[in-house]
């Protein structure tokens, strides 16, 4: 696979965050979500803007399942406010989600590797061709169009025909973004697209993510990687045990600051003082209490960002 831009995932992004500061397409208001006497996440607030990523992290357990869940209509939330264009929603199935623009790409892709490429581009909404009860399908144009919506997203396959079982891990990664975007999703939600991937296909995978951006797409990427959200990552949400423990823009955290939120830069922290009469353990790399002084998360609000 080749491409026809210049790559982006290799460079930090500006601090000033595109988009046009338009409202809101997805919002979470303390929204939570309870399974019994199990509280999975509690008191979460998330906006989702056309033409911005929005990074959420967290290492396991920490409520990013939950919330991709509850985003992309396979489970209700239980507490809060959950709103489509200002308007309250509770989604019953991920369908009512995608009509409403709302796609997850998650991590297994949900293809057949030994379809071809333009078959898995248009599985489950094939095109088809004649009168009924003799319809067949419009094979010649689902691969045209399958090959301009890849190419319109800097994708260019010498042939579409290969099983997508045999292209790379970033390149089905790709291809399933810009399936979402064909179908009219105005949020994407990736579920650990690079989890799996080496560092050149991860550069791939993070392109086509700026990519999506770029169209106007609010894009929610979900990662436990740091470096990675931080490339393409306009606003920043780290969960920790189902619960909000930042929420920044780009201008207001640097990488470092992140990654010490990520890795549980609070609770080493706080016991840097005995982990330094530990045998063999360098202390100095960890952070203090008063380093730790990115932004709390922001109240609630119908307008901007968390």
């Amino acid at each position: 696979m080749t491409s026809n831009g210049s790559g982006t995932a290799g460079a930090v992004l500006p601090d000033t965050p595109p988009g046009d500061g338009s409202a809101a397409i997805v919002e979470l208001r303390g929204a939570g979500k309870s399974y019994g006497n199990v509280r999975a996440l509690h008191g979460v607030s998330l906006a989702v803007h056309p033409g911005r990523v929005t990074c959420v992290l967290g290492d396991n357990g920490a409520g990013k399942s939950t919330l991709i869940k509850i985003v992309s209509g396979l489970h209700q939330h239980s507490e809060g406010e959950f709103l489509v264009d200002g308007t309250a929603v509770r989604f019953s199935t991920p369908r009512e989600a995608l009509a409403k623009g709302i796609a997850t790409v998650y991590q297994d892709l949900a293809t057949v590797p030994l379809m071809p490429v333009w078959r898995n581009f248009f599985l489950g909404s094939e095109l088809t061709k004649g009168p009924w009860p003799v319809r067949r399908l419009d094979i010649a144009r689902m691969k045209r169009t399958a090959d301009e919506e890849l190419r319109n997203m800097g994708i260019v396959l010498d042939d579409l025909d290969q099983p997508i079982g045999t292209l790379s891990g970033g390149q089905r990664q790709s291809v399933a973004i810009a399936r979402a975007v064909h179908f009219g999703a105005r949020v994407l939600i990736l579920d650990e697209p690079t989890a799996a991937l080496g560092v050149k296909q991860s550069g791939v995978v993070l392109k086509y993510i700026a990519a999506a951006r770029d169209r106007g797409l609010g894009v929610i990427f979900i990662t436990h990687n740091p470096h990675h959200a931080y490339m393409v990552g306009d606003h920043f949400s780290v969960l920790r045990l189902g619960t909000l423990e930042l929420s920044a823009d780009r201008g207001e955290i640097g990488l470092e600051e992140l990654t010490n939120h990520m890795a549980g830069g609070a609770e080493l922290a706080a016991l840097k003082h005995e982990l330094a009469q530990v045998r063999g353990v360098d202390v100095q790399e960890l952070p203090d209490s008063e380093d730790l002084r990115a932004p709390a998360p922001a109240p609630a609000s119908s307008e901007g960002t968390p």
